[in-house]
């Protein structure tokens, strides 16, 4: 028999909707219901439209926006001026408009000089760094992780010290500052030990896992289909085991980066397609299935992950939130016919799950 269960509401501190820059995949107002629809009460938006958000009205624009029940946003600001990597952005107006954290997502702030200035100001204001953590000097070109699927279509692939020496800079220069530090989509079980290891140290370090990489392994691919390609990779069983294992721990929290794309963007196998993929409307089922029903992870803890732990990483009081409603124990399939965002780009295809959003009225 099915059940109802409420929780403190929702937060996914890491989406992409694609307005200003590429509305055709998302908007705002696309964004929002497809959150809600997902089960969440609050999400924030990444910077990475065009231009980028580094400005105040970017922040003011993003903090007015609500959806038809409540679900709002709180907006991240860049790193650097126009997530250039060059210059550090105006930090402390973007603070006081009301910015949650700082990051460039999407690209990595490779210079130390800058990264290190950033992170002082951020301390300063009592804000968090936010960081993708891809190096591009070890990227070379890469796609994929190391897997049969790469070896027999002769993809170049991402190495885990990608990921790693990308990590090990940055709390470097986290020790250096004192700035709390988050590291976004974790991938890779060297990564996932860093962050243990940072924890262990007293650092203010926390780090986010996806559904996708909670779920998935790159192993388990048979086919060059680009909605199994992300920023990062998938990685393979241990990777996925270790995330799996620092979630149950309450090391990391969950993330979705929900990175709608067109149908064109994605229609050219791993090789040539955007990296990124939907994860606001499937993202309760994905995290239920790999850590409550596989894991056995108390879903009281499941919930936390969603709920009280993001909270950590944003600036400020956020307030109480509408609750998140679960119904468990009803099965469904994934209809992305359905989906209130504006694009398809999808692995979950016809997953069937047993624990789904419920609907929530308006006012709670």
């Amino acid at each position: 028999m099915a059940s109802i269960l409420e929780f403190s509401g929702f937060i996914d501190v890491h989406v992409h909707f694609r307005d200003p820059g590429m509305p055709e995949a998302e908007t705002t107002a696309s964004g929002l219901a497809a959150a809600e629809k997902g089960g969440f009460a609050l999400v924030v938006t990444m910077p990475n439209t065009s231009p980028a958000g580094d400005s105040v009205a970017w922040v003011k624009a993003n903090l007015a926006a609500r959806s038809a029940n409540g679900t709002r946003i709180i907006p991240s600001a860049c790193i650097t001026k126009g997530r250039l990597g060059r210059e550090v952005a105006d930090l402390e107006n973007l603070a006081e408009a009301g910015a949650a954290f700082f990051t460039d997502d999407g690209s990595y702030v490779a210079d130390d000089r800058v990264m290190e200035e950033a992170m002082f100001r951020a301390k300063a204001l009592g804000m968090a760094i936010c960081e993708h953590a891809m190096d591009p000097a070890e990227l070379k070109g890469g796609v994929i992780r190391d897997c049969p699927l790469a070896r027999k279509l002769g993809l170049p692939v991402i190495s885990v010290e990608t990921e790693t020496k990308a990590i090990e800079r940055d709390l470097s220069i986290c020790r250096t500052t004192g700035c709390r530090l988050h590291i976004q989509h974790i991938s890779t079980a060297r990564g996932v030990e860093l962050v243990r290891g940072a924890q262990k140290e007293g650092l203010l370090v926390t780090a986010e896992a996806t559904p996708h990489h909670l779920l998935f392994s790159c192993e388990e691919l048979t086919a060059d289909d680009a909605n199994f390609k992300m920023a990062p990779p998938l990685g393979n069983g241990e990777d996925r085991s270790e995330l799996r294992k620092a979630v149950k721990e309450g090391a990391l929290m969950f993330a979705t980066d929900h990175a709608p794309h067109p149908a064109a963007a994605k229609s050219h196998g791993f090789a040539r397609s955007a990296n990124g993929i939907l994860g606001l409307e499937t993202a309760i089922p994905a995290t239920y299935r790999a850590m409550v029903e596989e894991e056995g992870m108390p879903i009281d803890a499941w919930a936390r992950a969603w709920s009280e732990m993001p909270r950590a990483i944003i600036r400020g009081d956020i307030g109480e939130l509408p609750p998140t409603c679960v119904i468990i124990g009803e099965r469904r399939m994934v209809n992305g016919g359905s989906f209130a965002s504006l694009s398809r780009n999808s692995p979950y295809g016809s997953m069937v799950f047993d624990c789904w959003p419920e609907a929530r009225r308006k006012g709670g």
